[in-house]
């Protein structure tokens, strides 16, 4: 008999659920220099206790042409307001470059053309949003481990962080944040095509993240910027992400 730990399942274990308060704000709260080995001991060990479980999951169900949706809804942004990104878009994105950073050896700075000419991948998937409905897409675009792997990680990183162009009011940009497991997945990837065609304005052109393991706003459209950290609460609001900053599990997978 087969036996599989879903996401949410997950979350209901013990070990799992100290990780997600980590994760949530406490290295916030608990700052002080004594403390800080502490909190990044149980977080470590989370992580660990994460990737051990899920370490022999399948793949996400990859579906056939006759399967994609014919309508696919945009959610969130569906074109980030300002000028920058509107004379991105009259360039036909030519000037638009994808910046890799952070606890990187070798920082990055990629056109399209650039991310187009590297090895792809072809997947149609189900995308779930955590408002109730689903959706099958074809996405094709290049593996993030690809990326990662030519910018050379430093050992002490231990998240991806995705800057986006969609200003959320207050010059709060989105951006989103997923552990290094979800990062080397096969299908997690950086896609610029949707359906065969290139990805449209509204679902995240000319980059957005497609983390198949995630839910809906897990992945990032308009990403513009990856940011190798070793810690989250230094980035917006702490929790990892614009949605968690604001209430959501930083931990959302399916």
């Amino acid at each position: 008999m087969s036996f599989t730990v879903s996401r949410r399942g997950l979350l209901r274990c013990g070990t799992a659920a100290l990780g997600s308060t980590m994760l949530t704000g406490c290295d916030q709260l608990f700052s002080g220099a004594a403390v800080r080995p502490l909190l990044d001991f149980g977080q470590l060990m989370s992580l660990r206790a994460q990737r051990l479980l899920l370490a022999n999951q399948p793949l996400v169900r990859e579906y056939a042409l006759a399967d994609i949706s014919p309508g696919f809804p945009p959610n969130g942004t569906e074109r980030p307001n300002g000028v920058a990104y509107f004379e991105f878009m009259l360039s036909q994105f030519e000037r638009w470059k994808l910046t890799v950073d952070g606890m990187v050896r070798n920082k990055l700075s990629l056109s399209l053309d650039d991310i187009k000419k590297l090895p792809a991948r072809t997947q149609i998937t189900q995308h779930s949003c955590d408002e109730g409905w689903t959706a099958i897409g074809q996405w094709t675009g290049v593996p993030l481990a690809n990326i990662l792997a030519m910018a050379q990680l430093q050992p002490q990183a231990r998240y991806i962080v995705f800057h986006c162009l969609d200003d959320m009011g207050d010059d709060d940009f989105y951006y989103e944040s997923i552990d290094l497991f979800d990062a080397f997945h096969p299908q997690t990837i950086l896609a610029y095509g949707m359906n065969g065609k290139a990805l449209p304005v509204e679902h995240g052109a000319p980059l957005r993240l497609r983390v198949e393991r995630q839910i809906g706003y897990k992945n990032a459209k308009y990403v513009t910027r990856i940011e190798a950290v070793d810690r989250l609460n230094m980035i917006g609001r702490g929790k990892g992400g614009f949605w968690e900053d604001r209430g959501y599990q930083w931990y959302a997978g399916l």
